[in-house]
C-alpha cells in the first residue's frame, strides 16, 4: 500500500519563539518512506535535529514574529496488512521483564495509577493474564468513553477520563495504559497517522492519532482502544510514557494555532509498479 502522508500547521506569533516539533516519522519506519517526510517551515529558519530519551527523532528552532508554518509531506510504503494479533501471547511476571520496561509500568502525568489500582482489580482480577486481559481492558474503554471532539482537554488524566466518560483519542489512549500498568502489563503511548483506508465511508477527517502499545511475549503489540479494531495504515511518529513526552509540537512564548491539516491519502501505484502494469 503506497500512502501519501504528511501536515500543514500554520501559527500566528507576537514574538519571536522556539519551537520543538516532533512531527517526523519514527525511525523505526523510515525505511518504508520512498519520499522522506522532510520538515519544511514557511519563513524558512535554522533547524536543529536530535533523539529524545525515547528514541523519537524531534527538530528544534526558532520561529520569527508573524506568520509560521510548519509542513511535512512524504510517500510512504506500508504493507497493507492490518495491525498484526497474538489471542494466545502471554504476560511475564514482573521479574522477568527486560529492565527497559519498567518505566512503562509506573504512574506519569497523564496515567495516575494511584488513583485507579483499586478500580483497575476490581474490573479485571478475574480476566486471564495476558493478550485477553488487554483485550479486555480496550473493550470496556471503547465502550466507557464517548468520543467527542468539543471535549478535548490538555490537562485531563485517566482517572478523570474514567469519571467523564468522554474524550478524544488520547484520553482513551491514557485510560488503557494506566488500567494495564495496574494490573502489571508495560504499556507505552504511541502518536502517529492512521489512515481510513479500508474503512467505511464517511470518513471523519484526516487528524494525529493516539494509541498504546504493550509488552506480551517478549515484544510490543499494537492496542488501539479509541477505535478497538485492527487497522491499516498505522504509521507512528513517537513513542512515551504519555502525551506529555511526545507532544506533536512545543512552543515556548505566545501562539495562536490556525491553520491545522494532515492527511493520510492513497497515492496509487508509484513509477516501478505503474510499469510493470503497462507491461
Amino acid at each position: 500500500m503506497r500512502m501519501r502522508i504528511g501536515c500543514r500547521l500554520e501559527y500566528r506569533l507576537t514574538q519571536a519563539t522556539p519551537f520543538i516539533a516532533m512531527l517526523n516519522v519514527h525511525y523505526s519506519r523510515f525505511g518504508d518512506l520512498e519520499r522522506a517526510d522532510y520538515l519544511v517551515t514557511s519563513p524558512s529558519v535554522p533547524l536543529e535535529s536530535y533523539r529524545d530519551g525515547f528514541g523519537n527523532w524531534c527538530t528544534r528552532m526558532v520561529a520569527p514574529a508573524g506568520n509560521f508554518t510548519l509542513s511535512t509531506d512524504g510517500i510512504f510504503r506500508d504493507t497493507g496488512l492490518p495491525d498484526p494479533t497474538a489471542p494466545d501471547a502471554t504476560q511475564q511476571p514482573v521479574q522477568d521483564l527486560p529492565f527497559e520496561t519498567l518505566i512503562y509500568l509506573l504512574g506519569s502525568r497523564y496515567c495516575d495509577t494511584d488513583l485507579l489500582s483499586e478500580e483497575a482489580w476490581r474490573l479485571f482480577e478475574a480476566t486471564p493474564p495476558g493478550w485477553v486481559r488487554v483485550q479486555a481492558i480496550c473493550d470496556f474503554v471503547h465502550k466507557t468513553v464517548s468520543f467527542d471532539y468539543m471535549q478535548a482537554s490538555a490537562t485531563r488524566t485517566a482517572s478523570q477520563t474514567l469519571a467523564g466518560r468522554q474524550g478524544v483519542c488520547r484520553d482513551f489512549a491514557h485510560l488503557a495504559i494506566a488500567l494495564c500498568r495496574c494490573m502489571n502489563i508495560p504499556a507505552r503511548y504511541c502518536t502517529g497517522y492512521l489512515s481510513e483506508l479500508g474503512e467505511p465511508a464517511p470518513h471523519a477527517p484526516d487528524d494525529f492519532a493516539a494509541w498504546m502499545e504493550v509488552y506480551l511475549d517478549d515484544r510490543w503489540w499494537v492496542f488501539d482502544p479509541r477505535n478497538n479494531s485492527r487497522r491499516l495504515g498505522r504509521i507512528l511518529i513517537a513513542r512515551g510514557r504519555d502525551a506529555s513526552d511526545v507532544p506533536l509540537t512545543q512552543t515556548f512564548g505566545p501562539n495562536t494555532l490556525t491553520k491545522f491539516d494532515v492527511w493520510t491519502t492513497d497515492a496509487g501505484e508509484g513509477p516501478i509498479e505503474a510499469l510493470v502494469k503497462c507491461n
